[in-house]
């Protein structure tokens, strides 16, 4: 059994493979910004774990000691038009699903290297190849996330370790809605907003997503990037079908 490291674990898709883990008999090591959120989820360890905080990150990968597998998951996403976002938002999503996702790496990728055995599976999106209306700024950040995934996967692989991506669609985890809204209904965006839900066909559940995660650890025959759900293939699919030269939509907008 593998000692399994988890960024967010403290709801929604985190708390889900945490779960799924743990009942196969993995070592799970929980993390998450507010350690009291961790006090239910069975763990062989809780440690409180900032990604965007470089002393945070440090201290629990020296509390956490041997990761076999590190699973990056912790993340956020925002609703807003491109023309009106806050870059203050922007940059704390990067800050987040990008930088904190190579941070953590960055600290476990040296016991791994000198192990010559690892794994490091980062929680994309479908918009990690997709960009969606009023949800761009999320893309970019999954866009960036999977650059430094597949140069990472190269680097590493002489080392034994071992670099996967996930890529679901809509998820049923409540972060849609938790998300942050920067605009209302006297925005000249609104009616694209309205439609959004279009996009949320054939939700996966965070029990099928966490069983596709931990089926992929037990595997030494993972292939680098892991589509999640029908719709996530469906749409990668498309998108991989559709010509370069124009912006993918995934779906008609009609306002």
């Amino acid at each position: 059994m593998a000692r399994v490291l988890i960024t967010g674990a403290s709801r929604g898709i985190g708390r889900g493979i945490a779960v799924e883990l743990s009942k196969r008999g993995h070592e799970v090591v929980a993390t998450a910004r507010d350690l009291s959120s961790l006090d239910d989820i069975p763990a062989a360890q809780r440690l409180q774990l900032d990604v965007t905080n470089q002393p945070s990150v440090d201290a629990a990968v020296a509390a956490a000691g041997q990761v076999d597998v590190l699973i990056s998951n912790a993340g956020a996403t925002v609703r807003a038009p491109l023309e009106t976002v806050p870059l203050d938002e922007v940059t704390r999503l990067f800050e987040l699903n990008t930088f904190g996702a190579l941070r953590v790496a960055q600290a476990v990728l040296p016991q791994m290297r000198e192990r010559g055995s690892g794994r490091i599976a980062f929680i994309s999106s479908v918009q990690g190849r997709i960009a969606i209306p009023l949800i761009a700024p999320y893309a970019a950040s999954k866009w960036a996330l999977e650059g430094i995934a597949e140069g990472l996967a190269i680097e590493v692989r002489h080392f034994g370790v071992e670099v996967q991506v996930f890529e679901p669609g809509a998820v049923s985890s409540g972060g849609a809605e938790r998300a942050k809204v920067f605009l209302d209904e006297n925005d000249p965006y609104f009616p694209m907003l309205e439609q959004l839900a279009g996009f949320r066909t054939e939700p996966v559940t965070v029990d099928e997503f966490a069983t596709v995660v931990a089926d992929a650890i037990k595997n030494t025959e993972v292939p680098f990037r892991v589509p999640v759900g029908k719709a996530a293939i469906a749409q990668l699919r498309a998108r991989k079908a559709a010509p370069e030269t124009e912006p993918f939509v995934a779906a008609p907008l009609n306002w």
